[in-house]
């Protein structure tokens, strides 16, 4: 295993973890969970301790799905308290790893290739596991899992499945090991990147586990899953020929800005516009600041309680623009031409792709020049002001309509509370 060795780090409940820390408890024997209680009953549990996952509360639930027997309390989600702890302990790793040998997966997990620090700290890949988790522990009281593999895809599958099982918190899995444990393992959609959807296809053929994908023939998975059949085909072996290095070194084709929401309640067909329009104006600010133009847009639209499936589409704008007057006229139409008039609205999600630097601007026939560059020069203004003052501290007429989200928004983090 030590010509190949990789570890998938994970904070254990990590957002619940870091309001016990901060307040002296113990996550292991205190029942917490993190939610923004004020939005009622309703409101999804960011994270939950270890203590109540022991008790069967399943993490990510609704407050009222917690049974009613089970006293704890509830913090609001403090969004830049965790990111200031996750940046921390990425300092800690760095004491040990060089940030080439680092893949940073999420907030609370990591990818990290061990082999090139064996011989130095003469180690086995687990004890290194060992070694960076009793590192964390001691400096910030966050306890870790991990997993260990002679890949990536195992690493992460040995985090997910097999550490949860081991008294130490370390999964361990080479292609040898992982055939005997989780060829047969189900559900398969336990199996990283593995979706519900993915499984209903395969169930289709009989198919619910990853013994049984290594027994299709290549070609009807490639006709049924076309080119993400090689993912599948190779993970079902064990093997995945991506190494840190690869993802350090790839770049993008084509980028995008997207940004979307989950909103507090049903919208009708007008509210929900108002929300594209200041998303797409939150868009256009930072596409200024990072002076990037777009050629083309997406839109999605979801409904209450999935009652309908969802609308919207894509399309190519034919110009490169950072303006929210063209933008914003683009999105409506999309909207308009797309989404139902005569359904409840829980979700929308807006995008510009085809994202290059600003030099590629190219004229709009139906705006004048000179206003291009005063809006330019307006936005640019309002960044300043808001980079000064805080994000509230300048806004449009349409951010007071009653509907509107965005004063709350820019409050938070990723649609949490930042404080």
């Amino acid at each position: 295993m030590e010509h190949n060795a990789y570890i998938c780090i994970d904070l254990k409940s990590f957002f619940a973890s870091v309001e016990c820390v901060d307040r002296g408890l113990d996550p292991f024997e205190t029942n917490l969970a993190v939610a923004d209680a004020s939005r009622g009953s309703g409101a999804i549990t960011l994270a939950i301790t270890p203590a109540m996952k022991k008790l069967g509360v399943k993490n990510r639930c609704r407050l009222f799905e917690i049974p009613p027997g089970i006293e704890y309390m509830t913090v609001k989600p403090r969004m830049k308290r965790y990111m200031e702890m996750s940046a921390h302990i990425y300092g800690i790793y760095l004491r040990y790893i060089s940030a080439r040998d680092i893949h940073v997966y999420s907030i609370d997990e990591c990818f990290i290739d061990v082999a090139p620090y064996l011989h130095t700290y003469g180690k086995t890949p687990k004890e290194m596991a060992q070694m960076l988790m009793d590192a964390v522990m001691t400096e910030t009281g966050i306890c870790a899992t991990a997993g260990v593999g002679t890949n990536m895809f195992l690493a992460k599958v040995a985090l997910d499945i097999t550490a949860k099982n081991a008294p130490d918190n370390i999964g361990v899995l080479d292609t040898e090991s992982f055939r005997e444990q989780l060829w047969h393992h189900r559900p398969i959609t336990d199996i990283w990147n593995i979706g519900r959807g993915t499984a209903k296809r395969l169930a289709k053929y009989g198919v619910y586990d990853l013994y049984g994908v290594t027994l299709m023939s290549e070609k009807l998975l490639h006709r049924e899953f076309g080119k993400n059949a090689r993912y599948l085909i190779d993970h079902a072996h064990g093997i995945e020929p991506c190494t840190i290095a690869d993802i350090k070194a790839y770049q993008k084709k084509s980028a995008s800005l997207s940004h979307g929401q989950i909103l507090f309640e049903d919208y009708n067909f007008e509210d929900a516009l108002l929300i594209v329009k200041e998303m797409v104006d939150v868009l256009c600010l930072e596409m200024v600041q990072k002076k990037l133009v777009g050629s083309s847009i997406a839109l999605s639209v979801n409904y209450s309680k999935e009652i309908r499936p969802p609308t919207g589409g894509s399309r190519r704008i034919g110009e490169y623009t950072n303006s929210y007057k063209a933008l914003s006229g683009y999105f409506e139409k999309l909207y308009r031409e797309t989404t139902r008039k005569d359904t409840p609205i829980r979700k929308v999600n807006v995008c510009v792709g085809d994202v290059v630097d600003d030099s590629y601007t190219t004229v709009n026939l139906f705006i004048k020049s000179d206003d291009i560059m005063r809006e330019r020069r307006l936005q640019q203004t309002v960044l300043a002001i808001k980079d000064k003052y805080g994000k509230n501290s300048i806004l449009k007429g349409m951010n007071y309509f009653e509907r509107s989200t965005a004063r709350e928004r820019n409050k938070t983090v990723g649609g949490h509370n930042s404080e």
